[in-house]
């Protein structure tokens, strides 16, 4: 692909408009405007990055986030993606726009003193590990290109749009979902009786069936086996904890929940009770 310069962004980047096209691009790669002026042609090779301006983000306009965004934030969002896709293989990269736009605001903030507060970022990094493990290396990249050091629920954001990426959906529905599954995990507690350990195998196991259990309530499938029957009679404790637990997630969610998730999510509420009491009587 031959691009036209039309707006030098800096040593590795610039706007172009592809040969016999009007459509504009952002064209990112190790030194391609070195020394280049405007109208100039420049060739992209594999190792180049092309993003079409035309995309509509969360976060705005591709073409207002160019302009309001320095270009060393898209570099670094850039380089996120590409560990990302190292990690994850194949993923939507237009979603370098909003992480290049958050990661400015994060500049911002921090050169400010002013720090955000996350409730969720436990989740997060529980909810999507290997995306919050890959989100990690802003620290080093921030500290390299500015001297400044992020925060763990800056990082936290930053895997939601890691995860958004991989999966194809806004950074806002990832965010739903993680603030639904910590919503469920609030409401066991209250249910049990008992705090959860973040940490613990059995917090984990039952964050993601949560997690699934949400994705099933937006996609609408359903359950093939019923276990409520044998659930409602074997643990009758957790399944009435399970169904009071449904009824307020069908109100948060605002979207209906099959009858038959109460079974599943009762067997992975006794696994929590029989937990604790194995550690109480340990």
């Amino acid at each position: 692909m031959i691009f036209r310069i039309a707006k030098v962004l800096n040593h590795n980047s610039f706007i172009g408009i592809e040969n016999g096209r009007k459509k504009e691009f952002l064209v990112m790669g190790k030194g391609i405007a070195f020394g280049k002026k405007v109208t100039q042609t420049v060739e992209a090779d594999s190792g180049t990055r092309v993003y079409s301006l035309e995309e509509l983000t969360e976060r705005g306009d591709a073409r207002e986030i160019i302009r309001s965004v320095p270009p060393e934030c898209l570099e670094l969002a850039g380089e996120v993606l590409d560990r990302a896709e190292a990690e994850f293989g194949e993923l939507d990269r237009s979603i370098l726009f909003p992480m290049a736009d958050h990661i400015a605001f994060a500049v911002r903030r921090i050169r400010n003193n002013e720090q955000i507060s996350n409730p969720l970022t436990e989740d997060i990094r529980v909810l999507f590990h290997k995306e919050f493990q890959v989100a990690q290396c802003m620290e080093q990249l921030l500290q390299e290109r500015f001297q400044l050091q992020i925060d763990e629920h800056e990082v936290g954001y930053i895997a939601l749009h890691i995860h958004s990426a991989i999966m194809d959906e806004k950074v806002s529905q990832a965010m739903q979902m993680a603030r639904s599954v910590r919503d469920c995990i609030s409401l066991v507690e209250k249910e049990t009786g008992k705090k959860i350990d973040v940490m613990s195998l059995s917090y984990n196991r039952l964050m993601n069936h949560v997690r699934y259990m949400v994705a099933r309530a937006v996609s609408g499938e359903k359950l093939k086996v019923n276990m409520n029957d044998y659930m409602a009679v074997k643990f009758p404790e957790a399944f009435k904890a399970a169904e009071q637990i449904c009824a307020e997630m069908e109100k948060n969610l605002r979207l209906p929940l099959y009858d038959v998730e109460i079974g599943y999510l009762a067997m992975h509420l006794e696994r929590v009770l029989d937990t604790e009491l194995s550690e109480k009587n340990a």
